[in-house]
């Protein structure tokens, strides 16, 4: 594809695609929005209704579509099927109706379309990259039609939100991430490229699914896993030096492991581990008006001690060293708590990026414990006395009516953040943690919710949802050309999210600004991002601070049709 202006006009696009292949490719495809003369140069008469329409019209036949629909698996196929096949109509449905369609372009929506993906599978979106195939990588990714790629989401399908293993259906969780990278951030959809690595699946249900279509092996692991990731990671530097690898989805085991093992190599972060941690510790920032007590003040207690519990403790810190707490004193406030109980010294081996959160043995000597040898969420709460309590388990209702009363107990206005997700997997629901507290929590979810009742009046809950940060920060580094991704810059992310916060104006309105203005949310978290990264050094070409602002604004991608002009 090329662009040239004709005498002053907007730039008109050039292919060499016309009849059928225009109409089936989805970058170029308008629909009934083709002009009469793009229909005569293209051979797309007859083709086509002969009603020429407009890029408003079909957004609005479209919608009146996705609505008639009874079920949000129905809206997702619908969707996936919109963005086969139009991707401009579809990022431009997207843009309009934000808030309404996130949740089933993404979460919680999605969770079933990963569970359901082999079925729902219709037309080829991004890179399978199967084991089998692992000498073709290099020739795989080398297809001109990569060549403009700044942003690749990947994944390997081990742990998919809550919903474990599901194998290839996983590539849904890419596929939805960069919609919103365009959608929310303004990332040219031509610039992104979702992938996922097929390593096998230890998902029976997938492997004896006749309809599965990944790999029918059982999942790899240890050196040969390692191997293959390297041979991924090496192919993506030398085909795109610059771009920007989001990992996604990996099991705990290996969501550290390999972020600490490339993230000097290449532009690269791990949206669990530090995009969760971001956008938490920008809710939690903005909670700090609404309960008026300082960050330097708060204990937290977090169910789940994995990649995700583990990278917002790790953030937390780093915040409250920031805000004057001595740094061995701030590790001490974290209390984890996975499967086994609270994470406390000699127990059993912790993973390295465990071990920091660990609590030493005489911190719960003398704790009265409903069982002597397991210290479970209840006993936290009630000994340590948490004023946070974060969950990230994936345990369905795990925050029981006698945890979260146990809050209220310690604390005026106790933040509960069950952050789990699909909705089906929350640890509690914001009614429930409403009735339970009397209405004194400050609450923030991961997935949406319906409004709860405060002064006779609905009350949006905050959906601590990724899609504040993550388009942002890819806007604010591929803008910028920044050549890593640095803790420094997600806590700029973080703070910019946090500065942004309608409570900061009023203690009584909500944590997170409204889901409708996520495009220039990202702006503002890009801006930061950038800036940071200008500020550490991190970016490949010179650029003076007063331009950054600009080039952001000019990178971020509108969805409408060009004109179209025929030729190579």
């Amino acid at each position: 594809m090329q662009t040239h202006t004709q005498d002053g006009r907007e730039p008109a696009v050039k292919t060499g695609l016309f009849g059928y292949q225009l109409l089936t490719d989805p970058r170029f495809n308008k629909g009934t929005a083709f002009s009469q003369a793009e229909r005569d140069q293209f051979e797309l008469n007859g083709l086509l209704p002969p009603a020429i329409g407009n890029l408003d019209e079909q957004v609005s036949r479209r919608l009146q579509v996705l609505r008639s629909f009874e079920t949000d698996i129905e809206r997702y196929a619908f969707l996936r099927d919109l963005q086969d096949t139009n991707e401009t109509l579809f990022f431009a449905l997207l843009i309009e109706n934000l808030e309404e369609l996130l949740p089933i372009v993404y979460t919680p929506t999605v969770g079933e379309g990963c569970e359901q993906f082999s079925r729902l599978y219709r037309k080829p979106r991004g890179l399978f990259l199967s084991y089998p195939q692992r000498s073709n990588i290099e020739r795989i990714l080398s297809h001109p039609s990569f060549d403009d790629v700044r942003v690749i989401v990947v994944t390997d399908g081990e742990r998919i939100l809550g919903l474990g293993d599901q194998g290839a259906g996983g590539m849904g969780i890419p596929i939805g991430k960069l919609a919103l990278y365009t959608g929310c951030g303004g990332i040219d959809p031509s610039a992104t490229l979702p992938i996922f690595l097929d390593v096998g699946t230890d998902n029976a249900a997938r492997l004896a699914d006749p309809l599965y279509i990944g790999w029918r092996h059982e999942r790899l692991r240890g050196q040969e896993y390692d191997d293959f990731i390297e041979t991924f990671v090496d192919a993506v530097r030398r085909r795109w030096p610059n771009v920007l690898l989001q990992w996604e989805d990996f099991a705990k085991n290996n969501a550290t492991r390999l972020l600490e093992r490339y993230r000097d190599r290449l532009c690269t972060f791990n949206d669990d581990v530090q995009g969760t941690a971001a956008v938490a510790t920008a809710t939690l920032l903005a909670a700090m008006n609404v309960t008026g007590r300082p960050l330097a003040e708060q204990r937290f207690a977090v169910l789940g001690a994995g990649s995700a519990g583990c990278g917002i403790s790790a953030q937390l810190t780093h915040a409250l060293v920031e805000a004057g707490v001595n740094a061995k004193e701030a590790r001490g406030r974290f209390f984890l708590i996975d499967r086994d109980g609270l994470q406390v010294e000699g127990a059993k081996e912790y993973a390295s990026f465990q071990r920091p959160f660990v609590q030493a043995a005489p911190v719960v000597q003398g704790w009265k414990l409903e069982q002597p040898d397991r210290i479970s969420l209840l006993d936290v709460v009630r000994n340590a006395k948490p004023t946070v309590l974060i969950g990230v388990s994936g345990q369905k209702g795990a925050f029981t009516q006698a945890v979260v009363k146990t809050m209220t107990t310690n604390c005026e206005r106790p933040i509960i953040f069950p952050l789990s997700n699909p909705t089906s997997r929350a640890e509690a629901t914001p009614e429930d943690i409403e009735h339970w507290t009397g209405g004194r929590a400050v609450i923030g979810t991961g997935s949406p919710f319906p409004p709860l009742t405060r002064d006779g009046k609905a009350f949006k809950v905050d959906q601590t949802n990724n899609s504040y940060v993550f388009p942002g920060i890819g806007l604010g580094v591929t803008a910028i050309d920044a050549t890593r991704v640095s803790d420094g810059m997600m806590m700029a992310a973080a703070r910019a999210l946090a500065a942004v916060s309608p409570a900061l104006g009023n203690s009584k309105d909500s944590l997170l600004p409204p889901i409708a203005s996520l495009r220039e949310v990202s702006v503002t978290v890009a801006l930061a991002v950038a800036l940071q990264a200008h500020s550490e050094g991190l970016v490949a070409h010179p650029v003076a601070t007063d331009e950054i602002e600009g080039l952001i604004r000019r990178a971020v991608w509108v969805p409408r049709y060009r004109p179209y002009t025929r030729g190579r």
